[in-house]
């Protein structure tokens, strides 16, 4: 029954996300990269792995371009192998972008590998306590896990439009919450996180 509440949601939450996409044009990015600075806890130095928009996603690629300006290490995914936790290599603008997996541009894969302390990850919704729905392929449910379970701290961000908030979202025993989601509109903290403060 989840499997089918999940598809249903999905359904709706990606017209939700394509009516904002059209409706912010080009405003979102640059809003969505300030409320992100000026919220999410960051580390001199810190590795952040994003991803590259498509089909209507929320784009993270200003966010990434001021964080590489201040000296952060910026990484992109990469499917190294199918049903296996995505791979991160470091990358800067103008470096190649190689077709991917599902529609994705990659890095190239002698692009070093980064361990990132924050992961950007796409959506089609999140709710009030964190709760992520995604495309149904589980990277990033298996890459969140295993970064989790290697090492204490790793952020992850959801990156999204405020139409994408749903209520009472489906959630399995293998779904990984986010520990924050930045929109247009602000910055909100879950869990722990949340003790850190939220806008």
């Amino acid at each position: 029954m989840k499997a089918e509440a999940k598809q249903l949601a999905r359904r709706a939450a990606r017209e939700r996300r394509d009516v904002a996409s059209a409706a912010l044009g080009a405003s979102a990015p640059g809003l969505i990269a300030r409320h992100f600075l000026r919220h999410v806890p960051l580390s001199t130095g810190s590795c952040i792995a994003g991803y590259v928009a498509m089909m209507g996603e929320a784009d993270p690629a200003e966010l990434i371009e001021r964080l590489s300006a201040q000296g952060h290490v910026c990484a992109l995914p990469r499917v190294a192998a199918m049903n296996e936790p995505l791979v991160f290599h470091r990358w800067r603008a103008g470096n190649v972008l190689l077709p991917g997996a599902h529609g994705t541009r990659e890095p190239q894969p002698d692009a070093p590998v980064c361990r990132p302390d924050i992961v950007l990850v796409p959506l089609l919704a999140f709710d009030s306590v964190g709760r992520r729905l995604g495309y149904g392929g589980g990277y990033y449910d298996r890459t969140l896990a295993a970064l989790r379970e290697d090492r204490a701290g790793v952020l992850a961000v959801g990156v999204a439009f405020s139409a994408q908030e749903a209520q009472d979202l489906p959630e399995e025993q293998f779904d990984e919450r986010l520990d924050w989601v930045v929109t247009e509109k602000g910055a909100q903290a879950f869990g722990s996180a949340s003790s850190r403060g939220q806008a």
